[in-house]
């Protein structure tokens, strides 16, 4: 196990930090970080094409702190003191709307950042971030990282090349929740989670499946319906793992559609009558009527 970080040897913002992060999120102990966590906090974009003497300066303030599920790594409308790298488990991050309700942005995991553009405008966090599997996340401060762009500004073309990325994802997340339908997501995610290209594989769901229809845009109800919806073709939900027949089957789900924008219905052109004929039986012609209803 790595040492605890002495509180009373460290600068006074640092050891606010850590007070506050005690109070909002019930965590473990901080620990200093393993050889492990500043390899993956030395992978992540922020971090590209700096040279190991710059990111041995701007990691030297780092910390572990350790995340049970659902416990709060920061909230909505609190001041930016770190920004933070995932080197372990889940963190969601979400809004609270003016009626309640939890409107799921994103969801990250290992060597995923996140904080870093409020923590280089010195703002508040527009969005709270919760573990929802156990967490290990390298803590970096806000003031620290100030100080190390006005000594090294290549930090701060990173960072704003960061939150370009992190735009980009997030346009592509508005793409997906306008153009494909609900059972298209849901095909997506369990696609991306696939261990292999074609062939029957398992696959083990990440985190809760509430969490999973908040991601993608769905009620936990609606989630349990598509699941249902998928297994025709082969998708058996097992609490926590699914099980795909053909995951070639499952890609081609996603992407046979994806031109289409939602609710903008297929024109078909008109045919001569015909005499009625019984439809067609048979597993391939039980795919292709579902299929037409995705």
């Amino acid at each position: 196990m790595a040492p605890q970080i002495d509180l009373g040897g460290t600068d006074q913002g640092l050891a606010a930090i850590h007070k506050a992060v005690y109070k909002t999120s019930g965590t473990k102990p901080i620990t200093v970080p393993t050889r492990g966590d500043l390899d993956i906090s030395a992978r992540i974009p922020v971090f590209s094409g700096l040279q190991s003497e710059a990111l041995g300066v701007l990691l030297a303030q780092a910390s572990v702190i350790k995340l049970r599920p659902g416990h709060v790594l920061f909230r909505q409308g609190e001041p930016a003191l770190a920004f933070f790298i995932i080197v372990e488990g889940w963190i969601k991050l979400y809004r609270v709307t003016p009626a309640g309700d939890e409107a799921v942005l994103n969801v990250l995991t290992t060597g995923e950042s996140l904080a870093e553009a409020v923590t280089f405008a010195s703002g508040r966090h527009p969005a709270t971030a919760c573990a929802v599997t156990r967490a290990r996340v390298v803590m970096i401060p806000a003031d620290h990282v100030m100080n190390c762009i006005r000594e090294m500004p290549e930090i701060a073309f990173a960072m704003i090349a960061s939150t370009s990325q992190h735009l980009h994802r997030m346009i592509q997340r508005i793409e997906q929740l306008t153009a494909q339908s609900a059972t298209q997501r849901v095909a997506d995610f369990l696609a991306a989670l696939a261990p292999c290209s074609k062939g029957p594989c398992t696959i083990e769901l990440p985190y809760d499946k509430s969490v999973i229809a908040g991601r993608l845009g769905l009620k936990p109800e609606s989630l349990s319906r598509i699941f249902a919806k998928l297994r025709p073709i082969g998708v058996d939900v097992r609490a926590s793992r699914v099980v795909v027949s053909e995951i070639a089957q499952l890609r081609g789900l996603v992407t046979g559609d994806r031109t289409r924008p939602r609710g903008h219905a297929k024109i078909k052109s008109a045919k001569p009558c015909l005499a009625s004929t019984p439809p067609p039986s048979g597993p391939s012609a039980r795919r292709s009527r579902f299929l037409a209803q995705v």
